[in-house]
This record gives C-alpha cells, structure tokens and sequence, in this order.
C-alpha cells in the first residue's frame, strides 16, 4: 500500500490560500527585518520570520512552525551571503538569548534600530514622525557594567553556570560573555569554583532543590558590588574571599530568596562584608548605590541621553517631574538644570538612595523624592506644582505606563513631556495614547488618524539611542512640547 502524504497546512491569505508545511524547505531571499532583527522571507506573500539571516540574503529555509498566517523558520544555509555579515564574537551567538544582531554589522544595527522605532510607532499607534538616526554607543562589545548570572542544574542535578537559552529558563552553560565586562569571565569561574569547594549545588527551578540560584554582580568606579541569591542560608564568606582576591575591592552580601517565582531577589538581605553600598561620581553628580538600585547598563550612551534630557527639560526654567525615578541620578541632573526637580520611585531602597543623592550633591530645596507607585503619586506632585511650567520625564519599565498614569500625564497641562523607553511597542501604545493616536474603547485601542488636529502637544523629537549594542533592545527618547506652550 502506498502511504498517503501528510496533508498540508493550509494558511488564509489575503488573496486566497497557500500550502504549507512544517519541516518544508524553501530557497528565497530575505526581503526585510522583524521587529527581534529576525530576517524576513515571503512565500506567495506570506511572511516566513527566520533568525541570523541578513535582508538581501538568499537562503536556504526550513519551516519550523505556522501560526496565525505567518511562519517561523530556521536557516539551513545562507547561499549568497550580505556583505554587511560579520562573524560573531561568541561562541554561542545562536544558543544564547542575550544577543540577536551579533551577525551583523554595527552600521546596520543602527539602521535596523532607527528603522524598527518608526515602524513600531506607525503599526500599532499610526504615528508616521520623523526619527533621528540611532545615537551609537562608543563600545559594540564590554559595554554593561551588570551582570545578573543564573545558576541551575541539568537534567542530571549538576550545576550549571550561564546564561538563558531564547525564550526559556533554560540556563546555557558559559565561560564568558562578550557584551558583559571583562571582569565576567572571572566572576563565572569564581562562582563554579565556591560552589564546587563548598559543596553547594545549582538551584533546579523544577524540583525546587538545591543552594544558589543566581549572582548579580554591578561594578561602580572599578569596585564592586555582589550579591549571592541563594535559596536557603549559606556560608558566603569563602566566596566573598575569592571576589576580593580576584577583583580587588568588593562589598558582597546574601540575599535569601525561598520563592518558587521568577524574582531576582527575596526580601531577606545580609552583609557578608563591606558596607553594601558604593558612593562614585558621574556627570558631576555623586551618589550612593547598592546591588538593587537601578542604573543604567551602558554608561557612554546612559550619559549622551541623560545630557539631552537634561538640555530639554532645562528650557524655560521649568521645574522638572521624574516618574520611575530610581536611584535618583537623572533626577539630580533634572535638578541642576531646572528650577527644581521631583522624582518617584516605587523601590524603597532606590527612593533612599535618592534622599542620600540630594544630600551629597546639596540639593536640598531643589531635589524631592517621593517613594511610591506613579500613579498614585502623580496628583499629589501636580498640585504641589500648580502654577509653575512643568517638564514631565517618564522613564517606565519595559512593561510601558500604567493607564492612569499615562492619562494624568496627558491632562497635567505639562509644557514638555519627555518619554523614555527601552520597548518600542510600549512606547508607540504610550505615546499614542498621550497624543490621542490612540483612543480607547470599550477597552479596546484603535487608532485615530486625525490625532494631529486634536492633540494638545507635538512630536518635537524622536530618537533611538543604543543602550544594548548586538541585542534586538534600544533606548528611545521623544519630546514633546505643548502647542500653547
């Protein structure tokens, strides 16, 4: 009997249907990018979404999975190469999550992040503005001065030390990391070679067994900040020794986190030495910080965005109001260039790391910092501000605003607003929805062509900054500025 083939997928299309099917190979050339840096090829017009190919480069495809009328695939082989491939530095580019552009070149990067921001803003909120060209970052590679290394198990108990597979908690064993700092390599073997003498083992996120589930590592001015997270209380004096003896000046604390959640940290926090804090200096302004304070990653591109940030909100004399306002240092340069400047924060120790800040930098009067949730912060620092023009800097989390906070942004009555955002999809539902590009209802958004007529402010300025060379993420900055202003 001859067996009967397996029937194809059937995917609608615009014009009717084509036939596909998972495992199928077909050779085209990629005609564009997806919004992770993914290559984009068309089969009768269907998008086949593939990783680490480049745009004009013909390809060899395998088809891995079909759904919702797209496909996702995986190069087989790159046939006629772009000549804007490069060969990535890590040796595990393609298994890693961390990075996605590593195959392309820097120049590109730049044109894909630009490119990717306006696309974004104009797909879901049908904003079409002009975006500046990427603002590079000075260093492709060794730029992050935090690492966050997860610290698991096999499928046979031992320990693994490394980073996540693509979307998964799968750890990837790894020796070292190019974009993270030099220092990195050491701090991998050091964490291996504690656990190892000590008899502690990685943390299996599945049977909820085992020691050390992870070690965050900051460095401040060449010194460092580390902290153990492990899932019961552990000795960790040997390994703050061997951070010491290896890295020089160190304060090391234990954080015990007992959770069968994905949090980083639990709620329970020792110091193993030092004092847990670090006080440096940048950009003129001196601070305090600890293994939980935000800062940002990438200090080149951190102070060529703060510095304009600085420069629009100082116009007019305005006082300045800094929602999601971590540690405080933006907010202390808000400060110095504005008539005042308020700042909001939710994490208590970087709302107290604020207050410090102020007092270090003497700018008690002109510095407030208000520890609680933006949205039910902000009337409180609006009617403290009546009367004075205002500068509002919203610098959220990847998730974006809250709803409500976005709508008191947009009825403050703000000269300037300034967004901040390392997600451009939370951006372009943020944005839109301050501009009335988005308008909501019945809990649904849908977006409002004629927004331009009826918005209080203008797009002044767009613009990407690259805060994370070789990864699909960048930072964007907008401005906008009231039109009675």
């Amino acid at each position: 009997m001859v067996p009967r083939p397996r029937p194809r997928a059937r995917l609608k299309v615009k014009f009717g249907y084509i036939y596909m099917q998972k495992n199928e190979k077909f050779i085209s050339v990629a005609c564009g990018y997806g919004t992770e840096g993914e290559a984009v090829f068309r089969v009768q017009d269907t998008p086949v979404f593939v990783p680490f190919c480049l745009e004009g480069e013909r390809a060899e495809v395998k088809v891995l999975a079909i759904k919702g009328g797209v496909a996702y695939g995986r190069c087989e082989e790159v046939l006629e190469r772009s000549p804007y491939r490069v060969q990535p530095r890590c040796p595990l580019f393609k298994r890693c999550g961390g990075c996605q552009l590593q195959h392309m070149d820097y120049a590109r990067q730049l044109e894909f992040k630009t490119s990717l921001v306006k696309n974004t803003l104009k797909k879901i909120a049908g904003i079409d503005a002009e975006v500046q060209p990427a603002c590079p970052s000075a260093k492709q590679y060794n730029y992050r001065n935090k690492l966050v290394l997860p610290v698991g198990a096999d499928a046979e108990g031992n320990t693994v030390v490394g980073f996540y597979a693509p979307r998964s908690h799968r750890i990837v064993p790894a020796d070292d990391c190019p974009i993270q700092a030099p220092w990195c390599a050491d701090v991998i073997a050091l964490v291996k070679a504690y656990m190892a003498a000590n008899g502690l083992k990685g943390y299996d996120e599945n049977t909820f067994k085992g020691d050390i589930r992870r070690v965050a590592v900051r460095e401040i001015g060449g010194r460092f900040i580390v902290a153990l997270v492990a899932a019961r209380p552990v000795d960790a004096a040997p390994f703050a020794r061997m951070l010491k003896e290896r890295l020089g000046e160190c304060t090391v604390l234990l954080n015990i986190n007992p959770s069968r959640g994905n949090a980083v940290f639990g709620d329970r926090w020792s110091t193993v030495c030092g004092d847990g804090f670090y006080e440096a200096e940048d950009m003129g302004i001196r601070f305090r910080a600890g293994a939980n304070t935000f800062l940002q990653v990438n200090e080149g591109v951190r102070n060529d965005l703060y510095g304009r940030i600085a420069e629009e909100a100082s116009d007019g004399g305005a006082v300045a109001i800094d929602l999601y306002s971590g540690g405080g240092m933006l907010t202390a340069l808000l400060a110095r260039a504005c008539k005042a400047a308020y700042g909001v924060e939710v994490v208590k120790e970087a709302s107290i790391c604020a207050d410090e800040l102020k007092e270090l930098n003497g700018l008690s009067g002109k510095m407030f910092n208000i520890c609680g949730k933006v949205e039910e912060e902000l009337a409180g620092v609006f009617a403290r501000t009546a009367g004075e023009r205002r500068v509002i800097v919203c610098d959220p989390p990847r998730k974006g605003m809250e709803r409500s906070a976005v709508e008191a942004v947009k009825e403050s009555g703000a000269d300037k607003v300034i967004l901040v955002s390392c997600n451009p999809a939370t951006l372009a539902r943020d944005l839109g929805l301050m501009t009335g590009a988005l308008k909501d209802e019945g809990g649904a958004l849908k977006k409002n062509p004629d927004y331009a007529s009826t918005s209080a402010y203008n797009i002044e300025y767009i613009r990407p900054y690259d805060m994370f060379p070789n990864t699909k993420w960048c930072e964007t900055l907008v401005v906008l500025k009231r039109k009675n202003s």
